[in-house]
């Protein structure tokens, strides 16, 4: 694990990190990184071994998340996004038709996945969904719209949670599909422009009577809501990870910068408030990283996780917030500056 934490870092460090201002500049992540990310096995890092995936349990994908968190978050993101929740569904809940079908071209980065739960009206309150599907013949008839989709501009394939039995919602009545691009009847709106967070692709999704074949549910028919609530338990811990790496490399810049920046004769660093920032800094960092860790410790055990994941996702990226406002007031006028990291 050590030897594929240490590939990473020398990936982001040596070749993300330089296109880091471009990224943000241009909303936009170059093909080359992303070709690069497929071929180094990131694409693949949780999908198993036998269909071509790197097989990583939840501890070591946390470990490779971490250290993408120390680069630009769009490219985090769109890496994130992929092998977490939007080819989660497919690796813990999918027949093994789909399974065969989709995940060998999702490990080798040949096609993209993304997660398509929220709505105008139901984001984190997935049982007020309004996307419905009807069973017609073999089909699944989709009707709805899906807002926000991590992903979705640039996504082959999508984990689509639809409305089955309106009367039951999250007791039995939501149902997970997988859904093609070029299924018939399904339209991705224009990218969202976005204040924040660029790089990291978003659109919205509207089904107009899109056939879906019956094969392509996830999982079982009316137990979409406790799927949804397994994949977004690991994609919380995901977050939580590119949040402690995030918070670690502004750590480290910050330090950096305290010990170069001379005032009134002496380093920044030898003043007592500056080093009341940096050791809160590094402590709630290091908090975040040990509530994270647990929650995925707890997924490869086999363990529920809803109230540790939600627990570390809140904790590390409140963190990350607080340690960012400490890092841009220790750079000054410098922290206010694109051009600076």
């Amino acid at each position: 694990m050590e030897q594929i934490r240490q590939m990473v870092r020398n990936f982001v460090e040596n070749e993300v990190e330089p296109f880091a201002q471009q990224i943000e500049e241009e909303d936009r992540i170059p093909e080359h990184l992303i070709a690069q990310a497929k071929e180094l096995g990131l694409f693949g890092m949780s999908i198993p071994e036998e269909y071509g995936g790197i097989g990583l349990g939840m501890v070591g994908k946390a470990a490779v998340l971490e250290q993408l968190g120390r680069t630009h978050n769009g490219f985090a993101t769109l890496i994130s996004a992929h092998t977490g929740i939007g080819s989660t569904g497919l690796v813990r809940l999918a027949s093994p038709f789909l399974k065969d079908k989709y995940l060998p071209d999702l490990a080798a980065g040949r096609k993209t996945a993304a997660f398509a739960l929220s709505e105008p009206g139901a984001g984190s309150d997935a049982t007020n969904l309004s996307t419905r599907a009807e069973k017609v013949g073999n089909k699944w008839i989709l009707n709805g719209t899906k807002h926000f989709i991590t992903n979705a501009p640039i996504a082959d394939v999508f984990t689509v949670f639809a409305l089955t039995d309106k009367d039951k919602r999250a007791k039995g009545g939501i149902t997970a599909f997988l859904v093609e691009k070029d299924f018939p009847g399904f339209t991705i709106g224009k990218k969202d422009k976005k204040m924040g967070l660029r790089g990291s692709y978003t659109a919205q999704l509207i089904f107009e009577n899109c056939e879906v074949p019956e094969e392509n549910v996830i999982g079982e028919v009316g137990m979409g809501y406790m799927a949804a609530l397994k994949i977004l338990s690991e994609g919380r811990i995901g977050l939580a990870a590119r949040a402690v790496g995030s918070s670690q490399k502004l750590i480290e810049l910050s330090a950096a910068y305290a010990k170069e920046r001379i005032q009134f004769g002496k380093p920044i660093a030898s003043n007592q408030a500056i080093q009341w920032m940096l050791a809160d800094m590094a402590t709630e960092t290091e908090a975040a990283k040990t509530l994270m860790l647990k929650a995925a410790h707890m997924v490869d055990e086999g363990k529920k996780v809803v109230k540790e994941s939600s627990m570390a996702k809140l904790f590390a990226s409140d963190v990350f917030n607080r340690v960012a406002d400490k890092a841009v007031q220790i750079h000054g006028g410098m922290g206010y500056v694109s051009d600076y990291p």
